[in-house]
């Protein structure tokens, strides 16, 4: 994997790209000169863990044979406050399954990609508790969707 970064600012801000020419911009805070235009490295890092897990889940919920047609994962991370850097120490990600999803097949998803899947969660998993919720929900306004 690689990946270029540019400074595009004569503040803190920044482009990063990939290989395939996929760009997201990252700022630093307001304490270091940011203008709030995007997100932070660290925000970026919890939107990459939501994603990962993401992922993983809908790929086993569907090998599962489950109903799965819409997914939004809330994530609330708390940091260390005491010390330099300020490290992830809690991390809890609410699921919202949208479908006909058996709960202990969304329980067996979701804590497989936690646990053994989704490398952004192994990666931190030793330094930050990581824990999770869900629920499903069977809308029938969105069941005429196509499943993911």
């Amino acid at each position: 994997m690689k990946i270029h970064l540019k400074r595009s600012n004569d503040a803190v801000l920044f482009e990063a790209s990939n290989e395939r020419g996929h760009t997201v911009m990252i700022e630093g805070g307001h304490s270091v000169g940011g203008h709030d235009t995007a997100p932070y490295p660290t925000e970026l890092f919890m939107m990459s863990q939501a994603a990962c897990t993401a992922v993983d889940v809908v790929d086993m919920l569907k090998k599962m044979r489950q109903g799965i047609i819409h997914l939004e994962i809330e994530l609330d991370a708390q940091r260390a406050q005491d010390q330099v850097p300020k490290l992830f120490t809690n991390i809890h990600l609410h699921y919202k399954l949208y479908g006909n999803i058996k709960p202990e097949k969304a329980e067996q998803a979701i804590s497989l990609s936690i646990t053994k899947y989704c490398t952004i969660s192994k990666m931190i998993d030793h330094i930050a508790k990581i824990t999770y919720s869900f629920e499903i929900i069977v809308d029938p306004s969105i069941s005429s969707q196509s499943q993911i």
